[in-house]
């Protein structure tokens, strides 16, 4: 039997899931898991480089986990980033690998950064938020993956990913890391219901997001208020009215998203049903994840042990690869 080919892919947890988590990447992760050996990370070590209070990383850890579950993670799959140091070991040794000068050309460093700037702390920026596309690297590569999913806004740190490590290679005389390949899968933009010019997301406030577990009251008001005639998108049609479009498609309804566009493109829809439809969509996967989400509440303490076993089992993995690259680049192991 052919050995199936390694996927690995992470998020930071910063919080609640929403709906352009899920249809962004969730959704997909879930689905991979069907033809692919998948290792999914919650990585905590990279959500220290911006300000952060250490209880509620540790909460929106878990939450995240508990969540991930609930929309379809296998928990065998999944890792805590810091319960596998080796991360953190790998990632020294690789920063001995990359330029500065191209760490200063990423340009989430220059977002992020330019963020902090306008927050307290004096405008504090951490060397950690400089360094962490280095710790992505060892993210990726101490699993030897062969692909990482990515959106087209990703593509720059997968190539310092390569970079790093054909540079590994070359110096160590040995083509030791394969070098991992994106994965490019179709999977919809999804942009705020309150500002359709911009993508969804939790840092621009509670009307720019719709949490995947949020009350259904929550989710249709937020949808019956979507602002539709702005901007323009392809063939005339707002970018509202297709964000709308997007969701509802991605919701699987497809009966009612072709019936819907047919009443586009005759010039017969009527907004508050696809505002109805796009609601039913959300709510329908709303109510299969909080159900899911209930049970496992019921069960924590067994739920938290079964992925502190799951990052166990992955380190395993991992340590292995940090020993081999040790021995490769002139280090000393600890031996037991």
């Amino acid at each position: 039997m052919e050995q199936r080919k390694q996927v690995l892919s992470c998020i930071q947890p910063t919080g609640h899931m929403h709906f352009g988590n899920y249809f962004g990447a969730i959704k997909n992760w879930v689905q991979l898991q069907n033809d692919y050996d998948c290792i999914y990370g919650v990585v905590d070590y990279h959500a220290m480089t911006m300000p952060y209070q250490a209880k509620k990383l540790r909460e929106n850890t878990w939450e995240l986990i508990f969540n991930l579950i609930a929309t379809g993670i296998q928990p065998d799959n999944l890792f805590i980033q810091s319960l596998v140091p080796e991360h953190a070991e790998l990632s020294w040794i690789f920063n001995c690998f990359t330029s500065y000068g191209h760490l200063g050309r990423m340009t989430q460093f220059k977002d992020k950064s330019a963020q902090n700037k306008d927050k307290g702390d004096g405008g504090f920026i951490s060397a950690g938020l400089y360094t962490y596309p280095v710790l992505q690297a060892a993210d990726i590569l101490i699993y030897r993956a062969d692909y990482v999913p990515v959106g087209k806004d990703q593509e720059q740190h997968l190539e310092l990913t390569r970079d790093i490590a054909q540079r590994f290679n070359h110096q160590i005389g040995k083509e030791y890391f394969v070098l991992p390949e994106p994965l490019f899968t179709e999977v919809p933009k999804v942009m705020s219901l309150a500002d359709p010019t911009r993508k969804m997301s939790k840092s621009a406030g509670e009307k720019h997001y719709v949490n995947v577990f949020a009350e259904e009251a929550r989710i249709r008001k937020q949808v019956r208020s979507a602002v539709t005639d702005t901007g323009e998108a392809t063939e005339g049609m707002s970018e509202g009215i297709a964000n709308l479009f997007r969701l509802l498609k991605a919701s699987e309804c497809h009966e009612a998203h072709d019936s819907l566009v047919q009443d586009y493109q005759s010039g017969a829809l009527k907004y508050v049903d696809l505002k109805e439809a796009v609601a039913n969509g959300l709510v329908a996967l709303n109510e299969q994840f909080r159900s899911a989400r209930a049970e496992l509440n019921a069960n924590k303490k067994e739920v938290k042990n079964q992925v502190k076993a799951s990052s166990a089992e992955i380190r395993k993995r991992a340590q292995e690869t940090i020993k081999q690259v040790k021995d490769l680049a002139g280090l000393l192991n600890v031996r037991f």
